[in-house]
């Protein structure tokens, strides 16, 4: 998704003693579909690499309607986009021309520079559709800010899943619970979606140095305290947490991982460990150059883009 925040989540001072930071995003309507960022927030920029989480709806269309991200360009980081509801059409300037559906994962490096859309598939229009998930914005390290622009796909016989004790889980990134995900990543780090029967229990994986849980639907109570829908945790290194879901049961996105090596500058779609870095991104965006320059336009979508702000 590509769109400026003009309100940051909270971050409660009175934060509760079995967890270091709780984040309750904001929500931005952007034209009959809501995003709620929860990373970055004023106390906590990431966690591990995670950079940029966002929950896209729930949303319902009408027939006809739909998402429409026209091309925007991205540096120093990598999009995960898993969606709970719907299908999005994405297109980049490497070529990639993917369908992604629940539980599939579409993982684009950015690296020196990428331009992508995001559109709701002429298809889905002829019918009343819905869209339901998450995105999120992975850092690079140092070492991989200069990498070409890659794009993965990986289907949900692909990703490792547990089904015991009353909880799913799918492991889309890294490793955790004593499964690794085909995804190729810069650092250590984790990322599932799990869902938990009333009353069931997850243990949070303790090898990895930072670990957070969002609760998209339903609530979990972690050391006698409750955490409804649309709350963000971040626990401290080394703690042994164990989440039990509440009476309805939980959709939980559970993600963490190494941490980098100092924080990164955002600007607009640009992540980078330098602002010369963003500078320099947002001039060659602007030039437009899209034949010679840094940055092209998606095959099959170059008929329009998002300018610079």
């Amino acid at each position: 998704m590509s769109w400026n925040p003009t309100q940051n989540p909270d971050c409660p001072l009175d934060c509760l003693d079995s967890i270091k930071t709780l984040i309750i995003p904001r929500a931005r309507d952007l034209g009959g579909f809501e995003v709620r960022r929860a990373l970055p927030a004023p106390n906590r920029q990431m966690v591990g690499p995670f950079i940029f989480f966002d929950q896209m709806g729930p949303a319902e269309f009408l027939t006809g309607g739909g998402i429409d991200v026209r091309p925007h360009p991205h540096i120093g980081l990598a999009t995960v986009t898993y969606l709970y509801k719907g299908e999005f059409h994405h297109r980049d300037s490497t070529g990639a021309d993917q369908m992604v559906y629940p539980g599939e994962v579409n993982w684009m490096i950015a690296g020196n520079g990428v331009t992508h859309s995001e559109r709701t598939s002429e298809e889905m229009r002829t019918r009343p559709g819905s869209l339901f998930g998450i995105q999120t914005w992975m850092a690079l390290p140092e070492h991989a800010e200069d990498t070409s622009a890659s794009f993965e796909h990986h289907g949900r016989e692909a990703l490792p899943f547990i089904d015991e004790g009353g909880k799913q889980v799918r492991l889309i990134l890294g490793s955790a619970w004593g499964a690794t995900a085909p995804v190729k990543t810069f650092t250590e780090t984790f990322y599932a979606d799990a869902v938990l029967a009333p009353g069931a229990k997850l243990p949070l994986p303790d090898n990895h140095e930072d670990r957070g849980v969002y609760v998209s639907e339903g609530s979990v109570t972690i050391a006698g305290d409750t955490f409804e829908a649309g709350r963000m945790m971040v626990f401290r290194p080394g703690d042994r947490i164990t989440l039990v879901a509440g009476d309805h049961g939980a959709r939980l996105m559970v993600l963490g991982g190494e941490t980098l090596n100092g924080p990164r500058y955002i600007s607009w779609n640009f992540v980078a460990s330098s602002q010369e870095r963003i500078d320099a991104a947002k001039e060659a965006w602007r030039q437009g150059d899209w034949g010679h320059g840094r940055f092209q336009l998606p095959p099959g979508d170059d008929a329009e883009f998002i300018p610079l702000p």
